[in-house]
């Protein structure tokens, strides 16, 4: 079974917590996400019953190998389409916004494509 796209929101988010917060906790992704503490229990659930996550005594929320790919595939997905759109003269909240839902539809042939046409830009 694949990640859906909150699934993919939520690995995004932890990968992008743990460069600055340690350790990670449910408070932190709802923070950040701006979402209720239920919404985010419940996806860190869902993320650990499918390994992408571990959870310690603590609370402590930790990518297992298979989430640190997949969130490192989906960050960079938002990375490479966040600059593609800002080149094209999208304003920069409107390029992350966008690259947001860009992220978790395009196919690997249409991303690589873009990715190796902006390697030189």
């Amino acid at each position: 079974m694949g990640l859906k796209p909150s699934g993919e929101m939520y690995l995004k988010t932890i990968y992008i917590l743990t460069k600055t917060v340690h350790p990670v906790r449910s408070i932190d992704i709802a923070e950040y996400m701006n979402f209720s503490k239920p919404s985010v229990s419940r996806a860190v659930g869902n993320l650990r019953k499918e390994k992408y996550i571990s959870v310690n005594e603590d609370g402590h929320i930790f990518l297992t190998p298979k989430g640190l790919d997949a969130a490192q595939n989906i960050y960079d997905r938002h990375k490479v389409l966040t600059k593609a759109l800002r080149i094209l003269g999208v304003s920069e909240e409107t390029a992350l916004n966008d690259a947001c839902e860009i992220e978790h539809i395009i196919s690997d042939e249409s991303f690589e494509a873009l990715k190796q046409y902006l390697k030189n830009k």
